[in-house]
């Protein structure tokens, strides 16, 4: 039995919590031994990580709420707003720590370095327990990205799970900053200066900075309130068009209103000779008919307008440029 989505969601999560908890600890330890700057930011690092894998899992467990009065269309959006959270605090733990400590570092008095081989032994043990839980982030895009018939970077770009995008992004992030904070730590041990692990801290400011943007860009545009899978969009608007009934499909919105549930709102110009009777049983019949093809479609308005009607005309070519 395929594993449900979110429990897939859930476990990725729990396991970068364990991994960037036991982490966090470690660096901080070896940062305070060593006095590397490059290993306290990428202690800050991890409790960031640490942070952001309990505001997720605070998004999985609120969003999956049934529908009620005052929220009709259900909580899913409450993940995508834990998940701005996340990439707030990617930001605001991490890479505001370490653009202070590579700031301090560089322009501050030289440091003294003592027991790299700590630094170096913490690195390589993180690095290990990262590639763990990068692993099984991996494996979930690549498991969900073949079942969609995308490519890895073009299921990123689409995807409705701000989640295990976020696991993705943050683990890549750790394994790329884990390489910094070696290379700024070994070139203060090579030539006795601490500027390297200044410039070390202040890239990992970067890295994360960059990563927090992209994060938080993609949580903004679901909860604006971003258009359904295109594919999604393309296969329902032909299958529409194809209905008997119907003469054209006039306008077509969808929206995420989370991870695997879509929104869908269509004006059809429905056969004029179609009595009042026969037209309710065709919408019955269509909105049967697209839910059971599009398990994803969580709720389906249809309106009977028709096709000629100036204003309608003008606000759908407002919005797409075209007509369907």
């Amino acid at each position: 039995m395929t594993q449900p989505k979110s429990g897939e969601s859930t476990v990725t999560v729990l396991l970068a919590l364990a991994v960037n908890l036991a982490i966090a600890v470690m660096k901080a330890i070896a940062g305070a031994i060593t006095g590397s700057a490059a290993m306290l930011a990428e202690a800050a690092h991890s409790v960031a990580d640490t942070f952001t894998e309990g505001l997720l899992l605070t998004a999985l467990r609120r969003s999956e709420r049934p529908a009620d009065r005052r929220h009709p269309f259900g909580y899913g959006k409450d993940r995508y707003f834990w998940s701005l959270l996340a990439a707030v605090s990617i930001f605001v733990s991490g890479a505001v720590f370490a653009f202070y400590e590579g700031v301090h570092t560089v322009f501050g008095e030289p440091t003294e370095q003592t027991s790299p081989g700590v630094g170096y032994l913490v690195l390589a043990i993180a690095f290990a327990l990262e590639s763990v839980s990068w692993t099984q982030a991996v494996r979930q895009v690549r498991r969900e990205s073949r079942a969609e018939g995308r490519s890895v970077l073009a299921y990123l770009r689409v995807s409705d799970d701000p989640t295990v995008k976020t696991v993705f992004f943050e683990d890549s992030a750790a394994l790329v900053g884990l390489l910094l904070a070696f290379g700024g730590l070994g070139l203060h041990h090579l030539t006795g200066r601490s500027v390297w692990d200044g410039v070390a801290s202040l890239l990992i400011g970067v890295l994360l900075a960059v990563a927090a943007f992209v994060l938080a860009g993609t949580n903004r545009g679901l909860l604006i309130g971003r258009q359904a899978d295109p594919k999604l969009v393309h296969a329902v608007w032909e299958h529409l068009r194809a209905e008997p009934e119907v003469e054209q499909v006039v306008d077509l919105l969808t929206m995420a209103v989370g991870t695997d549930r879509v929104l869908l709102c269509v004006r059809l110009d429905f056969d004029d000779s179609l009595h009042a009777a026969e037209l309710e049983r065709a919408c019955v019949r269509i909105d049967a008919e697209l839910r059971e093809r599009w398990p994803d479609l969580d709720e389906v308005f249809l309106e009977p307008v028709p096709r000629t009607d100036p204003e309608l005309r003008s606000r759908v070519l407002a919005r797409y440029g075209k007509l369907f």
